[in-house]
């Protein structure tokens, strides 16, 4: 630990290095121009600063306060020591970042407490500086995994239903950019991206005679194919964590119409949750403009025209005018992740 002193008289640098001395593992750099210390601890960093107030420019307040402005973001503890008893000097030392204040002529064994709690002070935040890192690490390592085996999981449910993995891939990443232009916070947004992926997780229920029929589905049939929705939530309901519950929700309500003429429960309005309304329209966009063997992929402005005609009926206005809003992006997502086998047609815009 770095003790760096500061005072024009030589004989108070040394008197202050031999006190601070008997901190155990505590070393000392002294300097008699403040001028000079402010360059070094421009460049580095001590862990305690000791300094004078009285010296040839910068005094000891100009000191702190071209320190700070050189090293904003820095914590490191300043105690002034001065002879001066002004209460103006202090509070104005105190506003600049000093964290403490001494009196000459000091006393050794003040001095060296105050020094040596401020020490420990740094060390602790050090520690605990240390310990988010590494919570933050572990916690986005933890993140990771979970995002892969979400999307390795649908993935294996997506190839059943005649379309590819890029599906759940725009899917995530085109709720993730509704949430932010409606201004949810980044862990909402997060939230999203990996929850909404899941929203047809049903379907591995949906017998495979339904799932892949290329004509038309009779009334029964219909019936059937929208189970998944309820199959969904019966997958995904009851878990501990937030991904899944949030899935559970738009699994079973993201075929449900701002109107009230959706399914299964003919929800209508904000009865909905917002993460399902925000996954319909998703859904039914990249539903357009991907190449189905019972339909050919809609050209883009179409699709987002369609989106924009039933606002109000099918979606909720306000989730389909920012879906439209963040059309650049909706678009780079589609050529990022576009289908092999997907011929979709570009506007001249």
């Amino acid at each position: 630990m770095l003790v760096v002193i500061v005072d024009d008289d030589a004989f108070n640098v040394r008197l202050y290095a031999k006190i601070v001395a008997k901190i155990p593992n505590a070393t000392t750099k002294g300097f008699t121009s403040s001028a000079e210390a402010l360059a070094w601890c421009g460049l580095n960093e001590p862990d305690v600063l000791l300094l004078d107030y009285r010296m040839p420019s910068p005094d000891g307040l100009e000191f702190i306060e071209q320190y700070r402005a050189l090293q904003p973001d820095s914590d490191v503890p300043i105690i002034m020591v001065t002879a001066e008893q002004d209460h103006n000097v202090r509070r104005r030392a105190f506003d600049l970042g000093a964290s403490d204040f001494l009196v000459k002529p000091t006393d050794p064994i003040e001095l060296l407490a105050r020094v040596r709690n401020l020490l420990e002070l740094r060390q602790s935040r050090a520690r605990a500086r240390m310990l988010t890192n590494e919570v933050v690490r572990a916690t986005r390592e933890l993140a990771d995994r979970e995002e892969e085996t979400i999307y390795r999981l649908m993935r294996a449910a997506e190839f059943r239903d005649n379309e590819t993995g890029m599906h759940i891939m725009r899917m995530g990443r085109y709720a993730a950019l509704v949430g932010r232009k409606l201004g949810l916070n980044p862990a909402e947004q997060r939230m999203l991206l990996l929850a909404t992926p899941m929203h047809d997780i049903g379907k591995v229920a949906t017998p495979d005679r339904i799932l892949l029929k290329p004509g038309p589905l009779t009334a029964p049939e219909w019936e059937i194919m929208r189970s998944h929705t309820t199959s969904g939530y019966d997958v995904l309901s009851g878990s501990t964590s937030l991904v899944l519950q949030t899935a559970a929700d738009i699994a079973l309500r993201h075929h449900e119409r701002w109107d009230g003429s959706g399914y299964p429960g003919g929800l209508s309005g904000e009865e909905i949750p917002q993460c399902a309304r925000i996954a319909a329209v998703c859904d039914v966009f990249d539903a357009l403009v991907s190449e189905r063997p019972y339909k050919r992929a809609w050209r883009h402005d179409d699709a987002f025209a369609e989106i924009e005609r039933v606002a109000g009926s099918h979606f909720d206005p306000a989730i389909a005018s920012a879906f439209l809003e963040c059309r650049p992006n909706v678009l780079a997502v589609m050529a990022r992740f576009a289908d092999e086998s997907t011929t979709t047609t570009t506007s001249a815009a």
